[in-house]
């Protein structure tokens, strides 16, 4: 249980949100019958060892709500009162995730990041707002906003979350403490608009890192999440925290140090996954068990890596000067901790 309500919820978030933000995949048995509680305390511990300040459960994998609520009762645990959880609305339907939502904050989810199901097709902005209102409805928490051009909403808005929008959410619902802001992506049209519009109310987030601390130069951002920067170990949270804190020409060294992991990052996820608006897990999964992380297969249906991928990602480690194993790639399906 969080010590706040809907009327505080953008207070309690201005307080307590802030850092960088990762994402924590979920590990399974060897035989994928449930999920692998060791696993997944490990890669909370690993995250809290590099400093990043909270994660996002994710749920766009096969997983159950009840797998899911399990998960972040292991990660509560492990990461403690003051490391932040992020739910993932990411189920199959609104009852689905209200649901899942609603076993999560039992078991200590404290913040929540909103999603689309596939099955959701609105025809018009409308229908988005009500998706977004029952949601955030069923819940005390606070949640953000995500505008990602795979929902497809552009269908609708060229924007795909316009600012009249936006604003017509944010005063009807009072928990919605933060946006993701990555509409027009890729490049940065959504982040300065709703930076310029709406960061005297709620929580503006960049989630890329690639963009959030050349920005930092001259926009304050207080959090950044969620995202797989934890591939690259302990460079993001360092790098934010500098930035965030006046010294953000040490802040582009580090930028400039992790070049060719972030470019390799690029070509990884457009090489695996042109076209389909989903973001291939197992890749992300690979690119941290690089790091030190569990790793290990998920369960199907799964995309794949590419062997020639692999490589390009352990390389670009190495050029970064990054922490990088040197166990052979045929060890990632299996994983770092048995269950």
């Amino acid at each position: 249980m969080v010590d706040y309500t809907k009327s505080q919820a953008r207070d309690w978030a201005k307080e307590h949100w802030k850092g960088a933000i990762a994402v924590t995949i979920p590990s399974y048995s060897p035989d994928f019958a449930r999920i692998n509680e060791n696993a997944i305390r490990h890669d909370i511990l690993k995250l809290k060892e590099l400093g990043f300040a909270g994660t996002l459960l994710v749920t766009e994998v096969n997983i159950t709500p009840e797998e899911n609520a399990r998960m972040t009762a292991v990660a509560r645990e492990a990461g403690g009162p003051d490391f932040q959880l992020f739910f993932h609305a990411a189920f199959n339907t609104l009852e689905e995730n209200i649901h899942a939502l609603s076993l999560a904050e039992k078991e200590g989810v404290d913040s929540v990041l909103l999603s689309y199901p596939t099955a959701f097709w609105p025809t018009s902005l409308d229908e988005v707002f009500e998706y977004t209102k029952q949601l955030s409805d069923s819940t005390d928490l606070g949640v953000m906003l995500f505008g990602l051009p795979a929902w497809g909403f552009e269908r609708i808005d060229n924007a795909g979350m316009p600012v009249h929008w936006v604003r017509d959410v944010l005063d009807a619902i009072p928990n919605i403490v933060a946006i993701k802001a990555e509409q027009g992506n890729p490049g940065i049209p959504g982040i300065m608009e709703m930076y310029h519009h709406f960061r005297d109310e709620v929580i503006i987030s960049c989630p890329i890192e690639g963009e959030t601390i050349p920005l930092m130069s001259v926009l304050d951002f207080q959090f950044s999440g969620t995202s797989n920067t934890n591939w690259m170990s302990d460079y993001f949270p360092r790098a934010f925290e500098l930035a965030r804190t006046g010294r953000w020409e040490k802040a582009m060294e580090l930028w400039w140090q992790v070049a060719p992991a972030r470019a390799a990052n690029g070509a990884i996820l457009m090489g695996s996954a042109v076209g389909t608006t989903v973001i291939n897990r197992t890749a992300w999964k690979y690119q941290e068990w690089l790091a030190g992380f569990n790793g290990g297969a998920l369960r199907a249906p799964a995309p794949r890596i590419p062997d020639r991928l692999m490589k390009q990602a352990r390389q670009a480690l190495v050029a970064s000067g990054l922490p990088v194993t040197d166990l052979p790639d045929s060890e990632f399906v299996k994983g770092r901790t048995q269950a």
